[in-house]
C-alpha cells in the first residue's frame, strides 16, 4: 500500500470517529441526525443503476480480478498455496454524504474506502481460499440515525444488492467446496439477513460466518438464523461475532438503543444475551492471553504498509463484549466513545481470524 493510500485510510478512521459512534444501532443525537440524515425522501433508483454481478466491475474482489484488494498481505508474510474455500465478504459503511439515501455503485471517495476495508479485513481469508467482495448500493451513514420508512427502504435496497451478489457467488461455488461468509458493521447487518433467508441453501456447506461489529442475541436471534454460536475452535457451521472494547468499556449509548428491540426469533433482545465469540480462542465467552494472539495489524513507521505484531494483545468476553487485554500498540488514537474499538474489530485479531478460518476449513474437510 503506498503512503498516500495509507494516509487516506488514517483520514477515513478519523471520519469514522464521528460516523461510527452512534450509527451502528440506529440512534444518535440531534446534531448527528441534523448533519447526516439524507436530504428528502428515499426514491427508488432506476433499474438501470442496479449492479450486474455477472460482470467483474460490480465486484471489488473475485477470483478473476487480478491483484484485487483482498489478495493483499502485510509486510513479511509470504503467500502460501491457495485454499479451497470460497469466501463472500460484505464491507462496512463508507458513504458519509447526505445527498442521497444509498451510495452510487461507483463513487470515488466511498469506493476508495471500500477498497481499503476489503484490503484490511477480507485479506484475513485469502489463505483459505478465494474472496468475493461485491460493490453494493450501501445505505448512507445517515440511514442508521433514525427509524423511518426512508431508512428501512435504504437498507432494503442495499440488501437486495448483497442478496443478488450472493446468488451470483453461489453459481460459481462447487458442490464440494467449503464456504465462509464475513462482514463488518453494515456488512454484518446484511449478513445476518442473508443467513436468515439462505440458511437452508448453506446447510452442510458453511464453514463459519464472521458477523463482526453488530450484535446478535443468543436467545432472540440465533434460532432464526439456523446456526449456533461457535463453542469450539474446530466447530463448523457456526457463527463468530464480537464487538471490541477497551477496559473499562462503556457501551451504554450503544446497547441502550438495541436492547428491548424485537429479536428475529421472537422475544426481546437483552444485553446479557449478546453473542461474544473470542476470535483468539475460537469459542464463546472465552479468555485468551496476549501470547496466544497470532498477530494484530500495525502500520509501519513510514506508513507504507502494515506489519503483523504477535503476542501483543489478549482479549476476554464480558457481558457480551470482547474486552482487549494489554496495551494496544501503534494503531493511532481512533477509538470511538466508550472505549469502543469498532474500527479495529478485524485489525486487532487479524492473525487470529486467519488461523481460525484455516482451522475450521480443515475441520470441515475432515
Amino acid at each position: 500500500m503506498c503512503a498516500r493510500r495509507f494516509l487516506l485510510f488514517v483520514t477515513i478512521l478519523t471520519l469514522l470517529i464521528v460516523a461510527g459512534a452512534f450509527a451502528i444501532y440506529q440512534f444518535g443525537g440531534s446534531i448527528l441526525r441534523r448533519e447526516f440524515t439524507p436530504e428528502g425522501h428515499f426514491a427508488a433508483p432506476a433499474a438501470s443503476t442496479a449492479p450486474d454481478y455477472s460482470k467483474a466491475d460490480s465486484w471489488i474482489a473475485r477470483p478473476d480480478i487480478p491483484h484485487n484488494a483482498a489478495e493483499w498481505l502485510p509486510d513479511g508474510m509470504e503467500r502460501g498455496a491457495p485454499g479451497r474455500a470460497a469466501i463472500f465478504y460484505i464491507h462496512p459503511t463508507t458513504y458519509l454524504k447526505r445527498d442521497r439515501w444509498n451510495a452510487p455503485l461507483f463513487e470515488q471517495e466511498s469506493g476508495q474506502r471500500d477498497q481499503l476495508f476489503t484490503q484490511s479485513q477480507a485479506s484475513v481469508f485469502n489463505g483459505t481460499g478465494q474472496v468475493w467482495a461485491p460493490r453494493y448500493r450501501q445505505a448512507a451513514y445517515g440511514a442508521f440515525l433514525l427509524e423511518s420508512k426512508d431508512a428501512q427502504q435504504a437498507l432494503d435496497l442495499a440488501y437486495s444488492d448483497v442478496s443478488a451478489a450472493f446468488d451470483e457467488f453461489m453459481k460459481h461455488v462447487g458442490a464440494g467446496q467449503p464456504i465462509i461468509l464475513a462482514g463488518h458493521s453494515q456488512g454484518a447487518l446484511h449478513l445476518i439477513r442473508l443467513l436468515r433467508e439462505h440458511h437452508a441453501q448453506l446447510r452442510g456447506r458453511l464453514v463459519a460466518a464472521y458477523v463482526v461489529g453488530w450484535p446478535i442475541d443468543t436467545k432472540a436471534d440465533l434460532a432464526a438464523l439456523g446456526l449456533p454460536g461457535c463453542t469450539s475452535p474446530s466447530q463448523t457451521g457456526c457463527i463468530l461475532s464480537w464487538m471490541t472494547f477497551g477496559d473499562p468499556p462503556n457501551p451504554d449509548f450503544i446497547v441502550d438503543g438495541w436492547q428491548g428491540t424485537d429479536g428475529l426469533a421472537g422475544g426481546k433482545r437483552k444485553r446479557e444475551d449478546i453473542l461474544c465469540v473470542n476470535p483468539i480462542a475460537g469459542t464463546q465467552n472465552a479468555s485468551a492471553p496476549p501470547a496466544e494472539n497470532p498477530g494484530m495489524l500495525v502500520p509501519n513507521g513510514d506508513f507504507t504498509n502494515a506489519s503483523v505484531v504477535k503476542g501483543a494483545l489478549g482479549a476476554h468476553c464480558d457481558k457480551g463484549l470482547l474486552i482487549v487485554d494489554g496495551v494496544v500498540p501503534g494503531v493511532g488514537p481512533y477509538v470511538l466513545p466508550g472505549n469502543n474499538y469498532h474500527v479495529y474489530d478485524y485489525a486487532l485479531f487479524w492473525g487470529a481470524i486467519r488461523h481460525d478460518a484455516a482451522r475450521r476449513v480443515l475441520a470441515w474437510q475432515h
